[in-house]
């Protein structure tokens, strides 16, 4: 079953030095751009992370420090794959826990004022998980019927996720065959960034999820104790969690004024 969209839908999928948002690094990224008409654009970039790949990941992923020597580093080609991007919404596999994370932090880092408040995004992990929890190469076994060849490199991963997510729609009479429908059913814990250290409360108010804070709404600590916030900042936290305080604190202040 072709998704029915009324913007473009880019599936994508990272290869990285590590599984830390903030330090580690993409070693290679494939985006696989599908419109409404059902036309797709592929590309797939390998990247140079500036830093050493860990023989253990290299041996998960096939990627070495070789084979990324002479290619460009992610600012390089951050214009290119956000302008990809830009009008579409996202969808990938595991990717609201950590692609979209990722690849948030590496288009901050160039340069790139990245924002999902006008996107959504379905992470067909979730689907699955929900429907028959398994790995992506079983759950392309499953949906597809074939061996995932190639698996664990960027572009195979990626047009395997395209795939799944169709039959999943062949498959699940009652799954909504609509972007915003399969984000909020392939959406898990709600959060206002992506690492999870701003949370929501039963009200819709903003609050933290960890530290002294937890739990308290963030912003009577951002009027109270505005050195709490300012330490956040300082350290090393995500930077889109950083982008998130810093929107908060601007509105805390446009509120005051505005009183």
């Amino acid at each position: 079953m072709e998704l029915k969209l009324n913007r473009p839908l880019c599936f994508f999928d990272l290869e990285t030095t590590g599984i830390d948002i903030a330090r580690d690094r993409i070693v290679e990224i494939s985006v696989c751009k599908v419109s409404p008409d059902s036309s797709r654009q592929v590309r797939t970039w390998l990247v140079n992370p500036g830093r050493p790949i860990p023989k253990a990941v290299s041996d998960i992923h096939g990627i070495t420090d070789e084979k990324v020597k002479d290619a460009p580093r992610f600012e390089q080609i951050a214009p290119v794959i956000y302008e990809m991007i830009r009008d579409s919404d996202l969808a990938g596999y595991n990717s609201n826990r950590f692609d979209i994370p990722m690849l948030a932090e590496e288009l901050l880092r160039a340069g790139i004022d990245f924002d999902m408040g006008h996107r959504v995004a379905v992470d067909v992990q979730a689907i699955f998980y929900k429907k028959e929890p398994r790995t992506l190469s079983a759950a392309y076994k499953f949906y597809c019927g074939a061996e995932l060849e190639g698996a664990h490199g960027a572009q195979a991963d990626t047009l395997a996720t395209y795939e799944v997510l169709k039959s999943q729609l062949d498959r699940y009479p009652d799954l909504p065959n609509d972007v915003h429908a399969l984000s909020e059913y392939s959406a898990q814990r709600r959060t206002a960034d992506f690492a999870g250290f701003i949370g929501y409360d039963a009200d819709g108010d903003e609050i933290f999820t960890f530290g002294k804070y937890k739990g308290c709404k963030v912003a009577p600590v951002l009027e109270n104790d505005p050195g709490y916030t300012g330490w956040i900042l300082e350290k090393d936290f995500p930077l889109y969690t950083k982008r998130v305080i810093t929107a908060l604190r601007l509105r805390s202040k446009f509120s005051k004024e505005g009183k």
